[in-house]
């Protein structure tokens, strides 16, 4: 009876876990899309009659985005979102190249070993490039960076890493400031060759490249 009752607990759990993603997920496209501009007000009561759901999912879900300092809650004056400058989004981004950094130190011999994680996702970064498809371009660079860090095989090196919020800052970097476009295969498949050849440089490199990265101004 007291194991049905945990695993009944644990799947509510999940369900509970499970929903307040997707409506973080669902609030980050709306800021991203410019559903909700900067400074403009985020009514929690709306979003849950308009997802169907109750509000303290909601409520969590947009805890987890102050965390991130994509939106600002004040006394009477609710949540918003917050007015996000150049500098705001370049903030992350040293911390990021000493992660990888840490990373690519860590990970370089297994990379060397076996990048097949990583060729995969260059290879859909060619087709993105091509597409222009800035979505995918997005996706991909991040699960390529997943996977370098990843590889590290170092769960505090990885949860430092996610907890940076990586595909929003670079989401919003890539939308919102409209940079040149960029070769992003060919950038990325420098990287791959350098762990092949198991270049000495390759934290360097890394550094060098999440830096290159950063919003400009």
């Amino acid at each position: 009876m007291a194991a049905a009752a945990a695993q009944q607990a644990e799947a509510r759990h999940l369900v509970v876990h499970s929903l307040r993603e997707q409506i973080r997920e669902h609030i980050l496209e709306g800021i991203v899309s410019g559903r909700w501009q900067p400074g403009e007000r985020i009514v929690e009561r709306r979003i849950a009659v308009e997802l169907e759901v109750s509000q303290t999912p909601v409520r969590e879900a947009l805890r987890e985005l102050e965390t991130l300092r994509l939106i600002e809650s004040a006394p009477n004056k609710g949540v918003r979102v917050r007015n996000l400058t150049a500098a705001d989004l370049k903030e992350s981004y040293p911390v990021r190249a000493g992660l990888e950094q840490v990373a690519a130190e860590l990970a370089a011999g297994a990379l060397a070993d076996d990048p097949s994680a990583l060729v995969r996702e260059v290879a859909a970064l060619r087709a993105a490039d091509a597409a222009f498809d800035d979505e995918a371009q997005v996706r991909h660079t991040v699960a390529f960076h997943h996977e370098l860090v990843r590889a590290a095989g170092n769960a505090v090196l990885l949860h430092s890493w996610e907890s940076l919020g990586i595909e929003v800052w670079t989401t919003l970097s890539i939308r919102w400031l409209s940079p040149a476009p960029r070769a992003y295969a060919a950038e990325h498949q420098d990287i791959v060759d350098a762990f092949v050849r198991r270049d000495p440089g390759i934290c360097g490199l890394i550094k060098a490249h999440v830096l290159s990265c950063a919003p400009q101004v």
